[in-house]
């Protein structure tokens, strides 16, 4: 072929492409337009939090979507003593506020996929007596919202502290205790069905192969189980960084209270409200969240596909 016909084989496609009309949407038109509308009803309150937090104006009456005066003294001020934040009650104890909150966090997250697996696991693959009523129980618990066992946690967290003071009352470890206690019932629930989904000859093959129970579960049954493990950590993660009941009656001085303890001081005055220094404590607040979810992203999309038995 010479290089005159390999030419106009190259620019007959290329004038193809281009002489092609434009994709109409079609039928599909709404969904756009629905996606739109959505998007930015979600991200016009993260819009106006941003603007508040670079306000110069504390208060929400001179706040508004685009900042009339930039600053940073509200970041300034969370991290500040003394003068800077006298306005501003426990300003200076944020970071003890942002420790206290990713430990809490971290470990409930973690302690919940770990127990929580084991016990999903064991639901899942075994067969004893009183497997049914367990997770009948496990389901019954979860109708009742911590908020109506706020007396009786309060009561048990401070009577265990007379015998053990590491899980007392203004204790970071009692805290991740009681939390582990709400959540690990429906999340129990929600990887036993994961777990479900996985082929038991997987587990049989292994067994042929000389594994043992432990390296089945480890090696075999849990990375397949990756996706419902990242989400379930996830949401253990969020939901212990948003709570505040539970937080605000057992966490009783400031340096050993979380983020919505903590930053409830900043709006709780009648007539002292700093919605700058709360906004700007916000967005702060929601940096470990988003690299979380972003570092977990490829799990739960991507790990849904992944696993398989060979015929």
């Amino acid at each position: 072929m010479s290089t005159v016909e390999e030419t106009a084989g190259v620019v007959v496609p290329r004038v193809e492409e281009l002489s092609r009309p434009p994709r109409r949407l079609g039928e599909n038109w709404w969904r756009h337009v629905v996606g739109i509308v959505a998007a930015i009803y979600s991200l016009f309150p993260v819009a106006y939090v941003v603007s508040a937090a670079f306000n110069a104006d504390s208060s929400l009456s001179g706040a508004s979507l685009i900042p009339r005066d930039v600053t940073f003294d509200n970041f300034k001020n969370l991290f500040a003593s003394g003068e800077a934040t006298k306005h501003i009650a426990s300003a200076a104890d944020y970071p003890w506020w942002y420790l206290n909150t990713l430990i809490v966090a971290a470990a409930t997250a973690f302690l919940t996929v770990l127990l929580g697996a084991l016990g999903a696991y064991a639901f899942s693959r075994f067969r004893f007596k009183g497997r049914r009523m367990g997770m009948m129980f496990l389901l019954l618990i979860q109708m009742f919202p911590q908020v109506l066992l706020v007396v009786a946690i309060y009561l048990i967290v401070f009577n265990l502290g007379d015998v053990f003071h590491v899980i007392g009352l203004n204790t970071l470890t009692g805290l991740i205790l009681v939390h582990l206690g709400g959540v690990m019932g429906v999340n129990t629930w929600l990887m036993k069905g994961f777990f479900d989904t996985i082929p038991s000859e997987l587990d049989e093959s292994a067994r042929v192969d000389g594994a043992t129970p432990a390296q089945v579960y480890w090696g075999v049954v849990l990375p397949l189980a990756t996706p419902i493990l990242a989400v379930v950590g996830l949401l253990t993660f969020i939901f212990t960084i948003n709570e505040f009941v539970i937080p605000s009656v057992l966490l009783q001085t400031s340096k050993h209270q979380t983020l919505p303890v903590g930053m409830f001081n900043f709006v709780s005055a009648q007539y002292a409200q700093s919605w700058g220094p709360f906004c700007a404590g916000v967005i702060l607040a929601a940096i470990p969240v988003v690299i979380l979810f972003l570092s977990l992203q490829k799990f739960i999309i991507g790990g849904l596909t992944q696993g398989s038995v060979k015929g």
